[in-house]
């Protein structure tokens, strides 16, 4: 039987360049820009919504039980990515255009993701159980964190954190996500039973967030920036940057703190990615219209990256040879928990 062909890129990608072509061919403009604009943020707040309904709080604090771990994640998001998109800050503009370098901040100050680190960890026979608690508690302080770190460390719509994009903040994504939060315990079963039909929801969103953003940009010129060489230096720069986080949290949990494979997993999974989902929002609270093209483009690149070399990393962890489980639970040693916990 004739094997079916699987393109190696995620099909998600595609429809991302899809409606990046159609808005550079398309833009929306005037009164359609207008109504593009009010639809994407009112797509937002429903994004933000369904994250709090689907997120569950008591995962994130059981995984405070596991503070190494957990710690080392934090480190690498918020800390470990921050720092190296510094230093690329000392990078020449004729190589790294500062349009360019923004988008690279901002991608370094982002949450990890939540399904993917979850579902590589899973591949790889990795501790599922402390991923989630990773993931869901960096997405959580992330709604803080964020938006804070790219005040601090990049500039803002206006040139600085102006009490307009706090309050845009507050209500476009703090407040959509703790109504979800407060009403998960009646709708989370509705959703989790929804899931496949509310994926269309959710992804239909991000795909309107890019349209909209991008034809501000297409509208305002600020394509006629980036040319090949630029784009290019972009995935090249995405590719080590990524490249190095995978090499240091595997060294820093393997060699330094001597974590078991299982929880390694955990540290090189969700301390390496950056979540797509969260920052297409996110940056188009954040910054000027005519900017958010330029801004979200690394972390496009950054996301496919991210998906072609976990999935190879993932598929080696998962291939080694397994100790025979124990026949209940528990290992105590930090990081392996009960199969009730998993």
């Amino acid at each position: 039987m004739a094997r079916k062909f699987r393109s190696p890129i995620d099909p998600y990608i595609l429809m991302m360049v899809a409606t990046v072509g159609i808005a550079s061919i398309l833009p929306a403009t005037g009164m359609g820009a207008t109504i593009a604009n009010w639809a994407a943020t009112l797509a937002i707040g429903i994004l933000f919504f369904m994250y709090g309904a689907k997120l569950s709080p008591q995962a994130a604090l059981t995984g405070l039980t596991h503070w190494r771990l957990h710690g080392v994640v934090l480190l690498s998001t918020f800390v470990l990515f921050p720092a190296l998109g510094l230093a690329l800050g000392y990078l020449p503009e004729s190589i790294l255009p500062r349009s360019l370098y923004n988008g690279l901040m901002f991608l370094c100050v982002l949450p990890s993701t939540v399904q993917s680190s979850i579902a590589f960890t899973s591949i790889a026979k990795g501790n599922v159980a402390a991923a989630l608690c990773s993931a869901s508690a960096s997405n959580l302080i992330g709604i803080f964190a964020t938006p804070l770190l790219a005040a601090f460390l990049m500039h803002t719509q206006s040139g600085g954190f102006s009490f307009g994009v706090l309050l845009d903040i507050i209500t476009q994504l703090l407040l959509p996500f703790m109504a979800g939060q407060a009403l998960r315990p009646w709708i989370n079963g509705w959703l989790t039973r929804n899931k496949s039909s509310l994926g269309f929801v959710d992804r239909g969103s991000i795909l309107l967030v890019i349209y909209t953003a991008f034809s501000e940009g297409v509208v305002s010129g600020v394509w006629h920036q980036l040319d090949l060489a630029s784009l290019g230096t972009l995935v090249a720069i995405s590719l080590v940057l990524l490249l190095l986080v995978l090499a240091i949290t595997t060294i820093v949990s393997r060699y330094i703190l001597r974590f078991p494979v299982e929880d390694e997993i955990v540290v090189v999974f969700c301390g390496s990615k950056k979540s797509l989902a969260s920052g297409l929002p996110m940056a188009s609270v954040l910054f000027a219209g005519s900017q958010v093209g330029l801004i979200v483009l690394p972390l496009m690149l950054f996301h496919q990256l991210q998906l072609m070399l976990c999935a190879t990393l993932a598929r080696r962890y998962g291939s080694r040879p397994m100790e025979p489980a124990l026949p209940d639970a528990v290992e105590t040693r930090v990081g392996v928990v009960s199969r009730t916990t998993a």
